[in-house]
C-alpha cells in the first residue's frame, strides 16, 4: 500500500509511476476527490461531537424549563452526526479499496515497456556450451535415466505435476545443502516456514489482490462452510517470511534482517493454459529457496545488488552461462519497484529461461504489514527485498541439459558431487 500522504505531496510523481506500470493515473485523482471528501466529512463530524459536548453542559447548567429546547437541538446534531459517520464510513471502504488496487510505483532506474518483450539484457556471462552431438532437453533426459515421471504424476494428481526420483532427489538436497550453506555464511538465517497462509499475509505481501486468480484457496469458510480453515497455499516463501516481522518494531542496530527459507511452493499457473506444458518448468507445485531481507529504507538499492550478486555467484559456481535481465515497468508485479531476472541458457531448448528472480519491493509490503523499525525520529517503516537462491525444478533442469554427454550420461556440477556422492547419473 502506498502512503497516502505522499500521494497528497506528488500526485504527478505517482501518476507516472503507475502508469510506468500499465495503470491508469486518473486512478490517483479519484483517490485524491475521496481523500479530500473524508477529511471534510472528519472535520465535520469532530465539529458535531463538539457541539455536542457543549450542549451536553449546557443542558446540566440549564433551567428546567429550558433543558427539553436544548436536548431536542442535541437530538438533531446526534442524527446529523450519524449520518456524517454512515457517509464517512462509505467514502473510506471506496477509499481503502482504491488504495489497495495501487501497484507500488517503480523507480527512477526502471525501464519503460509493456512487457516481457520490453526487458533489458544487461549484462551476458559465460559463453553458451557446445556439443559434438545434438542435446536433448530435460524431459528426454529424465525419462532415459530414470529422475522424473509425469505419466504417473497425472494420474495421481493431474497436469503439471511429476515425481522427481533417484539421482534427481540427491541433486535436489545437495542444492539444498549447497546453497543454503553459502547463504549462512553470507549472513542469512536458515527459516523452513509454514506454507499455508491466512488471508491478510497475502494482503500485506501484495499477492492479494492482484495474484489471486494464482493462489490456492484450502477450504474456504463461508456460510454453508463456518468451520472452513480459509488458509492459502503460497506461491513463494517470500509471503511466510514477510510475515515473520508482521506488525512489528525492529531494532535499528539490527537491520539488515536477513533470511533464507526453504518451502515447498504452490501456484495454479491460470494464465498459462497451452503454455510450456512439457517437462517440469512450468508445474503447480515445486521447491525453492527464497532470500528476504528487512532493510533501512537509505540502503535498499545497494542490499538489491547485493541479493542479485549472491544469485550470479550461485550461478558462476554451477557453471551456467547466463544473461541478467532488468525488468521494464509493464512487466513488474504489484509490489515489486525494481526487479532483475537471471535467466540461463538451456542448450535442449535453444533458449534463455528464467531461474531466478530479485525484487525490491521499497516500503510496500511494510506499509501493508505494519513493519517499522526505530529511528531517532520514531517509529518509521522499512524496506523489504527478496530473491531467489535456487529454483529447485528449474535448477534441475539447467543441470540436465547443460551437463549432459554424447552416451546419454549427466556430469554432476563439481560444487555437488560430495553431497550426491557421484561424478556421473547413469
Amino acid at each position: 500500500m502506498l502512503d497516502l500522504k505522499m500521494i497528497r505531496q506528488n500526485p504527478e510523481a505517482v501518476k507516472s509511476g503507475i502508469k510506468k506500470k500499465g495503470r491508469d493515473p486518473k486512478l490517483i485523482d479519484n483517490i485524491l476527490v475521496l481523500d479530500k471528501e473524508y477529511r471534510e466529512l472528519l472535520v465535520n463530524v469532530e465539529e458535531l461531537k463538539s457541539l455536542k459536548n457543549k450542549a451536553s453542559d449546557e443542558i446540566a447548567k440549564s433551567p428546567k424549563d429550558q433543558r427539553q429546547k436544548l436536548i431536542d437541538t442535541m437530538q438533531d446534531v446526534t442524527k446529523k452526526e450519524k449520518n456524517l459517520e454512515e457517509k464517512m464510513k462509505k467514502v473510506k471502504e471506496e477509499l481503502d479499496a482504491m488504495m489497495i488496487e495501487l501497484p507500488n510505483p517503480p523507480l527512477e532506474s526502471v525501464p519503460e515497456g509493456k512487457n516481457e518483450n520490453e526487458n533489458k539484457v544487461i549484462k551476458t556471462v559465460g559463453e553458451k556450451p557446445s556439443f559434438d552431438f545434438k542435446p536433448l532437453d530435460h524431459m528426454a533426459l529424465g525419462e532415459r535415466l530414470n529422475l522424473i515421471d509425469i505419466e504417473n504424476a497425472s494420474k495421481t494428481s493431474g497436469t503439471r505435476f511429476y515425481y522427481l526420483k533417484n539421482e534427481a532427489v540427491l541433486l535436489e538436497f545437495a542444492l539444498v545443502q549447497f546453497v543454503i550453506g553459502k547463504l549462512i555464511k553470507k549472513g542469512f538465517s536458515p527459516i523452513i516456514p509454514p506454507v499455508l497462509v491466512q488471508e491478510k499475509a497475502m494482503f500485506g505481501t501484495g499477492f492479494f489482490p492482484a495474484d489471486r486468480n494464482e493462489i490456492y484457496h484450502v477450504n474456504p469458510r463461508s456460510e454453508t462452510n463456518p468451520d472452513g480453515d480459509d488458509l492459502f497455499l503460497v506461491g513463494t516463501a517470500e509471503v511466510p517470511l514477510c510475515m515473520l516481522h508482521y506488525d512489528s518494531i525492529l531494532a535499528n542496530e539490527k537491520l539488515p534482517l536477513r533470511y533464507a527459507g526453504f518451502s515447498t511452493c504452490f501456484r495454479r499457473e491460470a494464465g498459462s493454459y497451452g503454455k510450456d506444458t512439457k517437462g517440469i518448468l512450468r508445474v503447480h507445485q515445486f521447491d525453492k529457496i527464497e532470500m528476504f531481507s528487512f532493510c533501512d529504507p537509505k540502503k535498499s538499492e545497494k542490499e538489491h545488488e547485493l541479493i542479485l550478486s549472491l544469485e550470479e555467484e550461485i550461478m558462476k559456481e554451477l557453471g551456467f552461462h547466463y544473461q541478467v535481465v532488468l525488468i521494464c515497468g509493464g512487466d513488474l508485479g504489484a509490489p515489486a519497484a525494481k526487479k532483475y531476472d537471471i535467466e540461463v541458457w538451456l542448450p535442449g531448448q535453444q533458449r534463455y529461461r528464467e531461474l531466478t528472480s530479485c525484487s525490491n519491493c521499497t516500503d510496500f509490503q511494510a506499509r501493508r504489514s505494519n513493519i517499522r523499525y526505530k529511528t531517532a525520529k520514531g517509529n518509521e517503516i522499512l524496506h523489504t527485498l527478496n530473491g531467489t537462491a535456487c529454483a529447485i525444478g528449474r535448477t534441475l533442469i539447467a543441470i540436465l541439459e547443460n551437463y549432459q554427454n554424447k552416451d546419454g550420461t549427466v556430469t554432476v556440477p563439481e560444487v555437488l558431487r560430495s553431497y550426491v556422492g557421484k561424478e556421473k547419473i547413469n
